[in-house]
């Protein structure tokens, strides 16, 4: 069966000008890839080493009735917030993104106690990463239009490492180049007002996937995520956050991960293959039989942004998952029919 060690934790991916490449159990103190000495080989001005750095957040949440994806991102030549609810109830799709040009806002280097707002006419969000308080909070208020109806979002998401083991990763593109990864799962409670109508989101019933990523990404980068927590039938409290990229060595170090009751294992590396299309059912599964599942589409997002030297394409999919994951302990779960999200995501820039 497949392993990988998770160390404990330290303050930096980043020592002496050089990356550190491996899996933690706990944040980082602080994140700053600006500290890399010739990410490129040859030394840069410092703001064209900042242009190269990509960096997003995103917040998942489910319960027994409504699925909820927030993605807020900075490529530096445009950071974008984009929102994708599903009410089951009713069978209807909220989505909404919003662009801006230029860098503006930046996320933190720590996620200890930091906080980040962005406010426009329609649309307001605020994030307040607080690990010193075991909490990550995420507020957003978007205006109704005739497109779409009004959304509030008030959710925390509560990650005490006595219930549950976060994941931090630093992985190579490179040997100077990495990305970062923290992932944390997690119960989620707070308030949604969706076309008016209150919905409370209780910790007992709600689960979700708390992310934070920067890297050197490539140019034209292309990963596909699948990702989804809930409860089985056996009442095991599970989530995984799975991620096809172009790091190197995967085996050796990736940003694969699950959780049962709040148990971390890092999962080997998988292939996530769509037989006819993406509209059909995706497989996903490795070579150590941890990860066998399939994905079938629900309801799909597909967009295209266009400007100048930059282009990104996004396929953001709810659907629902069945198959099987095996934890580190040899501890089944079975999967059937958990509503989670499929992600292509390609991006030149």
């Amino acid at each position: 069966m497949y392993t990988r060690e998770v160390l404990p934790p330290i303050a930096s991916p980043v020592e002496d000008g050089n990356p550190i490449i491996g899996t933690w159990d706990k944040a980082f103190e602080r994140v700053d890839l600006q500290e890399i000495r010739k990410p490129y080989g040859f030394p840069l001005p410092r703001w064209v080493g900042d242009l190269r750095i990509k960096e997003w957040q995103s917040f998942s949440a489910y319960d027994d009735f409504f699925s909820l994806e927030a993605l807020f991102c900075n490529v530096k030549m445009y950071r974008m917030a984009q929102i994708f609810l599903y009410d089951r109830r009713n069978e209807q799709t909220f989505f909404f993104r919003k662009i801006k040009p230029g860098t503006g806002w930046r996320l933190p280097v720590s996620l200890a106690n930091s906080s980040l707002d962005s406010r426009s006419s329609d649309f307001f969000f605020r994030i307040h990463s607080w690990l010193d308080a075991d909490t990550v909070k995420l507020d957003m208020n978007i205006e109704s239009t005739k497109k779409h109806p009004s959304l509030t979002v008030h959710l925390a998401y509560n990650i005490k490492s006595q219930d549950m083991t976060p994941m931090a990763v630093s992985l190579g593109f490179s040997p100077q180049r990495i990305m970062y990864a923290y992932k944390a799962f997690s119960p989620v409670y707070g308030d949604m007002v969706f076309a008016g109508k209150h919905i409370a989101m209780r910790k007992d019933s709600c689960l979700g996937v708390f992310c934070d990523y920067k890297g050197f990404f490539p140019y034209r980068m292309h990963t596909t995520i699948c990702s989804a927590a809930g409860i089985n039938e056996e009442k095991k409290r599970f989530g995984f956050h799975i991620a096809e990229n172009q790091t190197r060595e995967k085996n050796k170090n990736n940003e694969n991960a699950m959780w049962i009751n709040g148990k971390l294992t890092p999962l080997p590396p998988v292939l996530i293959t769509m037989p006819n299309s993406p509209d059909e059912k995706w497989v996903i599964q490795d070579v150590e039989g941890m990860v066998d599942l399939t994905f079938t589409p629900k309801e799909q997002n597909i967009s295209g942004k266009r400007l100048l030297i930059t282009s990104a394409d996004f396929n953001i999919t709810l659907g629902f998952y069945n198959g099987v994951l095996v934890n580190s302990d040899g501890e089944q779960v079975n999967i059937k029919n958990i509503k989670g999200m499929g992600e292509k995501l390609y991006l030149r820039v």
